[in-house]
C-alpha cells in the first residue's frame, strides 16, 4: 500500500508541468526541488547519525563549482613554465566530477572532524564551509571570484547523429530534478534499511552502547559523511546548469540554515521529512510575497517555524504518524467492541 501511494505521488508530481501554466511557479518548484536534495543528505547525517553539520552548503558549493568549472574548462597556471588547461566536458561528465569531488571532501572532513563530537564538530564543519568559500571568492584566476562564472552549459542528452535534448526549458529541468529526488530518496532508504544503516542509528541513539557491541564509529560516520557530501553536490550541480551562473554567495550560511529548517520542521531522522519541510519552506516565501511586504513575510516565516517547533517538536511527519497510529488503534477498539 505504501509502495503504490509512493508512486501515485510521483506520478502526480511528474504530471505538474501539464497543467500548471505559471513558468515561474515552476520556476520555485524546480529549485525547491533541488534544495529538497540537499536538505535529504543533510538529513542522512542530521538525522540518523545524530551529527549536526552547520557547513554543509560546503559540498553543495562545491558541487556547483565543480560541474561548472569541468563544463566550461579552465586554464591555471602551475608554475611559470606550465599551465594546465582543461578542455571544455561534457556536462554529464562534469556533474559527476562534482559528486566525486564532493564525497572525497566529505571523507577527508569525515576523517578529521569525527575525532571530534558535539560543538567541536559543528565548528569544523562551519570553518570548512567559511574556508571554502574565501577560496572561491579569491581565487580569481580558476573562480572569477566576486565576478561569477556564467554562461554554464545545461544538461543536455544525445545519441550522435540521431536526438539531442537540451535543457534550457523550465518542463525538462523539472522532471531532471524530480528524477534525481527520487534516486535520492531510493539511496537513502536503501542504505538507512541495510546494515549499516541500523549501526548510524545506533550510534545516534547510544553511541557507548553501540561502541560496545562492536559498531565501527568512525566507519559508519564517515560512510555517511561521503554519501551525504555527494548527495549535496549533486545538488549543487544541478542548481549551477539550471540557474547557468556561480558565484561565491553560493556558500552563504543561509543556505544551510535553510537546509536544518527543512530537516527540522519535516521530521528529523524520517525518510519523508525533508521532503514535506522542503515544500513547505521552499514554496511559503512565495505564497507569502502575495499578499506581504518583505519584513511582514519573515515574520510570518519565523513565527510558523517556532510554532512547529513548539507544537510538533519531533517534526510534521513524526507528528501525522502519531495521529495515524492513534486514530487506527480507535478505529479497532470501535470494531472489537461492536463485534463483542
Amino acid at each position: 500500500m505504501n509502495r503504490a501511494l509512493e508512486i501515485a505521488f510521483v506520478v502526480f508530481l511528474a504530471s505538474v508541468p501539464f497543467w500548471l501554466g505559471n513558468l515561474y511557479y515552476l520556476h520555485i518548484l524546480v529549485t525547491t526541488g533541488i534544495f529538497i536534495i540537499a536538505a535529504m543528505s543533510l538529513n542522512l547525517l542530521l538525522g540518523y547519525t545524530g551529527q549536526l553539520s552547520l557547513g554543509h552548503v560546503a559540498f553543495f558549493g562545491i558541487g556547483a563549482y565543480t560541474s561548472a568549472l569541468v563544463s566550461l574548462g579552465f586554464d591555471l597556471s602551475i608554475t611559470e613554465n606550465y599551465t594546465f588547461v582543461l578542455e571544455p566536458k561534457p556536462v554529464w561528465f562534469a556533474f559527476l566530477c562534482g559528486i566525486v569531488l564532493a564525497a572525497i571532501c566529505g571523507w577527508l572532513i569525515g576523517r578529521i572532524s569525527f575525532k571530534v563530537r558535539g560543538a567541536y564538530f559543528v565548528i569544523v564543519t562551519i570553518s570548512f564551509a567559511e574556508v571554502v568559500r574565501l577560496v572561491a571568492l579569491n581565487w580569481i584566476d580558476l573562480t572569477e571570484g566576486p565576478m561569477a562564472l556564467n554562461n554554464i552549459p545545461p544538461f543536455t542528452f544525445s545519441i550522435p547523429g540521431l536526438w539531442e535534448l537540451t535543457f534550457y526549458k523550465k518542463e525538462p529541468n523539472y522532471w531532471l530534478v524530480l528524477a534525481l529526488c527520487v534516486v535520492s530518496f531510493v539511496i537513502i532508504r536503501r542504505l538507512v534499511n541495510s546494515r549499516a544503516g541500523r549501526a548510524m542509528i545506533a550510534l545516534r541513539e547510544n553511541e557507548p552502547l553501540a561502541t560496545s557491541v562492536g559498531v565501527d564509529v568512525t566507519k559508519y560516520l564517515v560512510l555517511a559523511t561521503i554519501v551525504s557530501a555527494g548527495m549535496a553536490g549533486a545538488a549543487g550541480g544541478l542548481y549551477t546548469h539550471y540557474v547557468r551562473i556561480v558565484d561565491p554567495d553560493v556558500f552563504l550560511f543561509i543556505y544551510t540554515v535553510t537546509m536544518v529548517i527543512m530537516v527540522i520542521t519535516g521530521g528529523k531522522g524520517t525518510l519523508a521529512g525533508p521532503i514535506v519541510g522542503g515544500l513547505i519552506f521552499g514554496i511559503l516565501p512565495e505564497v507569502l510575497r502575495e499578499f506581504a511586504a518583505p519584513e511582514v513575510q519573515w515574520m510570518i516565516y519565523g513565527v510558523l517555524m517556532i510554532l512547529i517547533v513548539y507544537f510538533l517538536p519531533a517534526g510534521i511527519i513524526p507528528a501525522l504518524s502519531q495521529w495515524w497510529q492513534r486514530r487506527s488503534q480507535s478505529h479497532e477498539q470501535v470494531t472489537q467492541g461492536a463485534a463483542e
